[in-house]
């Protein structure tokens, strides 16, 4: 894997009246594998607060009114990853101070800082450097003529968008080099492209390309013994499906791991449209996956952040009797079990 960010760059985190794990996903990500380099959130509606109490991860992290109540930082990271993208309003003034005092900004939303006039006079004057992660020249198709036989490819995919799919990438890609394969995490989403330092948002690719987008990303790491590419959306969830289908066909996976939220029924910003059963998302990915490369599901990855350990047992046996694969909680449970499916995967393809 590759280095990430400079470990000793002090990062500050916008996520200005949007401080929750749904909306704040980007900055939870930080939080969760960069914390030492946090220095607070911004977020002025949410003084006093921690951000343990808002989010569920980062501790007893401060958050701050604004930029100039805030210890100094060299990076300030839009933390929230809102439906379609757009900058709020509410987020301007934090993003004009830090590019007033010389601080790298960057984004991954859709809206993009280097097309703003302010945002880009200001940088000018103070030399900032805005980065804008969803930004690409992605123009080119996929070939599907050149993937490395002996790569294992493995792909997170869900029931719904915000599940937990980049977590469980990280984590396996990280427990599989623990255990001496070399593998690669394949960051897709702006998030996951932060905390590895490479990667390509591809929701934010030309439909006809996400394929192309894609298939470059393995061609650019199958040097590895495995790779792990991060998934996106879901099939499930028709507004993101379209990105869902390009990764899935984009990457053509030996291995597919089914990410869900317990307790979740209803699609992410869609509701009341009901989630299908696990049963019927899992066979629509296997249908859609086995059109061109052998593959199957070799694990089940729970987000119970809502349940209790008594709760999460239950459900564990629940899923795992359901869907006839075994289930864990990485963050409960660690990622041991999904470690060894991969690696038995990689042995029963001959690729290791």
């Amino acid at each position: 894997m590759s280095q990430g960010r400079v470990e000793k760059e002090r990062i500050l985190l916008l996520t200005e009246g949007l401080s929750t794990p749904l909306s704040a996903k980007t900055a939870t990500g930080i939080l969760r594998y960069a914390l030492s380099q946090v220095v607070g959130l911004i977020d002025s509606t949410k003084i006093g607060k921690t951000a343990g109490e808002l989010l569920g991860v980062g501790g007893d992290t401060p958050v701050y009114s604004s930029i100039d109540q805030a210890p100094n930082a060299d990076v300030l990271i839009v933390g929230i990853a809102p439906a379609g993208g757009d900058l709020p309003k509410s987020l301007r003034r934090a993003i004009c101070r830090a590019i007033e005092c010389g601080m790298r900004v960057e984004s991954g939303m859709h809206f993009i800082l280097n097309d703003d006039p302010e945002f880009s006079s200001l940088a000018k004057n103070s030399g900032s450097t805005l980065v804008d992660l969803r930004k690409n020249n992605e123009f080119e198709l996929a070939r599907f003529d050149s993937f490395n036989p002996n790569c294992l490819r493995l792909h997170t995919v869900g029931n719904d968008c915000c599940v937990g799919k980049m977590v469980v990438s990280f984590e396996l890609a990280r427990g599989l080099n623990q255990s001496g394969c070399d593998t690669k995490f394949v960051a897709t989403g702006q998030t996951g492209m932060l905390l590895e330092g490479d990667g390509c948002a591809v929701d934010s690719v030309v439909s006809d390309f996400i394929g192309g987008a894609t298939e470059r990303l393995v061609l650019a790491w199958q040097n590895h013994e495995a790779i792990v590419v991060e998934g996106q959306g879901s099939l499930a969830n028709p507004r993101y499906s379209g990105v869902t289908m390009g990764l899935l066909h984009g990457c053509m996976p030996d291995g597919l791991i089914m990410c869900y939220e317990s307790g979740r029924s209803e699609v992410v910003g869609l509701e009341p449209m009901p989630i299908p059963p696990l049963e019927q998302v899992l066979s629509t990915y296997m249908a859609l996956a086995n059109l061109h490369h052998t593959c199957r599901f070799i694990g089940v990855a729970i987000n119970s952040r809502l349940l209790s350990d008594e709760e999460y047992i239950k459900e564990k046996e629940q899923v795992e009797n359901r869907l006839n694969l075994p289930a864990w909680d990485v963050l409960r449970e660690g990622i041991s079990g999904l470690v060894d499916e991969a690696l038995k995967l990689r042995v029963q393809l001959g690729k290791g």
